[in-house]
């Protein structure tokens, strides 16, 4: 928990204005999710931390995307959730609302059972909505998955495949108080019907003040080859800033 404080310090020291959007001379955004859960009963004590930082720059023509996230879960003892991911995506448009996207992601889950996973490829997008106070955004392409997983503790699972991958995102902000966001993915395997993934993230935040929210998370994500899957129900603070 000491960590949590300071990393909370740390970042509302660095946060002294915000900006509402991208605009014209607003290019870049930096965002820090931290949030958890602790249930202490005399069985014992279960915990799960869930920690999100984003950086995202956009230009006229072309946005990147840098996102991190981790989670960390004990329950009596014993290990639940050491879930890392990271992933690198970057949009080309040709018009305000139609753009090309290409991902490069990396994943290691324990609950998933997942050892090692890179997944890379591009897309098209459409934004059905984008405005200041609403996002509706519908994307489908090809990924190429190199994964190396648990089918059992003691049966490892390397292999290769091309994945279709569609995704709904959107995002509301209700009179600059309640923001609601979701993104989720469904990533089908071309060569096996019954080996696709399932993620998707959601929040309701809070607003505070420009930069600061009360947020609660849920994420719901599924490895069907692995036969393994988590839902994770958080809630905790979002510090952002448009700069």
């Amino acid at each position: 928990m000491n960590k949590l404080i300071y990393t909370f310090i740390l970042f509302t020291g660095f946060i002294t204005r915000a900006v509402a959007q991208f605009n014209d001379s607003t290019h870049y955004h930096a965002s820090y999710l931290s949030s958890g859960s602790i249930n202490k009963t005399k069985d014992g004590t279960a915990y799960l931390l869930n920690n999100g930082l984003k950086f995202n720059v956009k230009k006229k023509s072309i946005s990147l995307n840098f996102t991190n996230s981790w989670v960390y879960g004990r329950q009596r003892g014993s290990l639940t959730n050491n879930d890392f991911s990271t992933a690198l995506d970057f949009n080309l448009y040709q018009t305000p609302k139609f753009y090309y996207w290409g991902l490069a992601n990396y994943n290691t889950s324990y609950s998933l059972k997942i050892n090692n996973q890179l997944l890379t490829g591009f897309g098209l997008a459409y934004s059905i909505l984008d405005s200041k106070n609403a996002y509706l955004n519908l994307s489908n392409g090809v990924l190429y998955d190199k994964s190396d997983l648990f089918l059992t503790p003691g049966t490892r699972d390397i292999y290769h495949t091309f994945r279709n991958s569609f995704r709904l995102a959107f995002r509301f902000n209700i009179k600059e108080l309640v923001v609601l966001e979701s993104s989720s993915f469904v990533q089908n395997s071309f060569d096996y019907g019954s080996d696709y993934i399932i993620r998707s993230n959601s929040s309701l935040s809070f607003k505070i003040n420009p930069w600061l929210a009360l947020t609660t998370a849920l994420s719901y994500n599924r490895q069907n080859r692995t036969n393994s899957e988590n839902l994770l129900l958080t809630y905790g603070l979002t510090l952002e800033k448009y700069f």
